[in-house]
């Protein structure tokens, strides 16, 4: 499955640092072995692939012995969410995107963002 946003190895490999749980840390070599059972791969495509996450500021890092051990800087839902914001601030007219967009959602996912809409945010709390 491919992340909005990623490459299709940034996105799987995003996918399972995500997958970890939050607080998790993980290194080349785990998600090397990861993907190389399902695919042929090199491991210095995974190194380089997640030192260029980094390098954009979705990884964090710190050494680890002669390694790195990297976690997310962003939640997989902060992630969207800020996909979200990109794609509302580029598409024209926001207010005629958020109209496209309700008119897509279903009557459950209307439901969740009603529901969301009602909840205090952090931006509210600070007033």
């Amino acid at each position: 499955m491919r992340t909005r946003g990623f490459g299709e190895l940034e996105a799987a490999i995003m996918d399972r640092i995500w997958n970890r749980g939050s607080g998790t840390t993980t290194t080349v070599r785990e998600i090397f072995d990861e993907l190389a059972a399902e695919r042929d791969i090199a491991y210095t495509t995974v190194m380089s692939t997640m030192d260029n996450l980094h390098s954009k500021g979705y990884l964090a890092r710190e050494r680890d012995g002669k390694a790195y051990r990297y976690w997310p800087t962003l939640t997989r839902e902060q992630h969207s969410a800020s996909l979200m914001r990109e794609a509302l601030d580029s598409g024209g007219q926001p207010d005629l995107v958020l109209t496209y967009f309700l008119e897509q959602i279903g009557p459950e996912e209307s439901a969740r963002l009603r529901a969301a809409l009602r909840r205090p945010t952090k931006r509210a709390a600070k007033r």
